[in-house]
């Protein structure tokens, strides 16, 4: 079939140029009427060489229960779980924001689990990156790379698109090498698709396939106004339903890994639904736009601002928001300490009530209290594991070999992913005990006595 295409297409092009005279390409016209022919081609020739693509390879482990009749035949000894280890290779996109620090912004799905990340650039080079954080909740992550003549992209703010503007991708499709592709901006903080736990997504028609994630949405200025996650894909290709995550989110959440290490998402301290049209006529509002607070927690930094149950939160820094779902992501990536202006409807009159976010609490101990062979070290509660954030010299921590930043991953054969589930495993445990350990993307096993 493909090959009677092809043949028709060059017997209709042979019997069109029949018709008409040759023409030159020195012929073909620049300007029509006076006016140049529009092209995209030199805002790209400016923006592509700061978008890269990412190679990533690492060890996928996998558990299995051992059916109970194994588990007879070899006695009470044999294990509960079978282990499996798979090597895995993934290609994404990436887009440099710091081209002196050589600072990469990509998705945190893209390089989830590597031990490996490989940055290629658009003049053919490759380079080894770094790791220097990443946010599961909101799917970004900062890479680092030690290279000259990076070219970085122009960033823009993001609250100021427009449903019907422009959008142009460029990523690294299916490994192709870079591709860009354009639409439109077809919808704005599109929430509640399940895809990420934190969603206030661009919605575009620009065409956005696998490999695409990470890459740069861009305006027809060059200008980045969102990175490239997510399509609805029902057989498995682009139909034009593709998602970004806003240039200005990405922003707060680099900037806080940069300063923190890490991202210390901001609390307002309320819970609450979408404003839709039955609680829109319930209170006589002709808007059915906003997030609806259903509650006020006590000492939050809602409450001190005086934010009430029954408020409706319209806008946040003079920006209106659609629904409660864009309100949680706008406030949890925007970090602890941020000063938050909201705009209220109350009773039916508009207000507006400033607020200085809080930070979500973090699980602390003193692991001395966990077992007496951890004494010394302080543990937390973190999305990989459990995190050794600080550790005293000369403590039996010390002495067993732990160090700071370490993080358990599993004790013995079993995986542990709590403080609550590390101490409940603990409790029973009289003899010697294996703390698996995740050092410097390392895997190892410390004994405790």
């Amino acid at each position: 079939m493909k090959t009677k295409l092809s043949l028709l297409s060059a017997a209709l092009l042979t019997a069109s140029l029949s018709l008409y005279p040759a023409v030159s390409q020195a012929a073909i016209p620049q300007a029509v009427e006076g006016q140049a022919v529009p092209s995209l081609a030199p805002m790209l020739e400016r923006t592509t060489p700061a978008v890269v693509s990412v190679a990533v390879s690492g060890t996928q482990v996998s558990k299995q229960r051992v059916p109970d009749v194994f588990r007879y035949f070899f006695g009470p000894n044999a294990p509960q779980e079978q282990v499996q280890e798979r090597p895995f290779r993934g290609l994404g996109s990436g887009v440099i924001i710091d081209a002196a620090k050589g600072y990469i912004v990509t998705n945190n799905h893209v390089i989830n689990g590597a031990d490996d990340i490989q940055i290629g650039l658009h003049d053919g080079r490759e380079i080894k990156a770094k790791l220097i954080g990443a946010d599961k909740e909101s799917d970004i992550a900062l890479l680092q790379i030690d290279a000259k003549n990076l070219t970085e992209i122009n960033q823009t703010d993001s609250d100021n698109i427009r449903v019907g503007d422009f959008a142009v991708a460029i990523g690294n499709p299916f490994g192709l090498g870079q591709t860009v592709t354009s639409g439109i901006v077809s919808a704005l903080g599109r929430s509640g698709l399940g895809i990420e736990m934190l969603e206030n997504f661009i919605q575009t028609d620009a065409a956005i396939n696998s490999g695409n994630s990470g890459g740069a949405l861009v305006n027809l200025n060059g200008e980045l106004i969102g990175i490239n996650t997510a399509i609805v894909a029902p057989n498995g290709g682009n139909v034009g339903i593709g998602f970004a995550i806003p240039a200005n989110m990405v922003h707060n959440l680099v900037d806080q890994i940069i300063e923190h290490g890490e991202v210390r998402r901001g609390v307002l301290g309320v819970s609450g639904r979408d404003l839709d049209n039955e609680l829109a006529k319930a209170f006589g509002l002709d808007t059915q736009h906003g997030g609806f607070v259903n509650e006020v927690m006590p000492k939050s930094a809602a409450d001190k601002a005086g934010l009430k149950a029954g408020d409706i939160i319209v806008s946040i820094n003079g920006r209106s928001i659609k629904s409660f779902q864009e309100l949680r992501a706008k406030v949890a990536t925007m970090g602890a300490g941020a000063k938050v202006e909201f705009g209220i409807i109350r009773d039916g009159d508009k207000k507006t009530i400033k607020a200085t976010l809080g930070e979500a609490d973090k699980v602390e101990a003193e692991a001395g209290n966990v077992h007496p062979m951890l004494q010394g070290a302080t543990l937390e509660d973190s999305k990989k594991g459990i995190e050794i954030t600080e550790i005293a010299q000369g403590s039996p921590a010390a002495m067993s070999g732990l160090q700071e930043g370490d993080l358990i991953v599993g004790l013995n054969r079993t995986k542990i992913s709590s403080l609550k589930a590390l101490k409940e495993a603990l409790e029973d445990k009289q003899s010697s005990v294996a703390l698996k350990i995740l050092r410097d993307n390392n895997l190892l096993y410390l004994v405790l006595r």
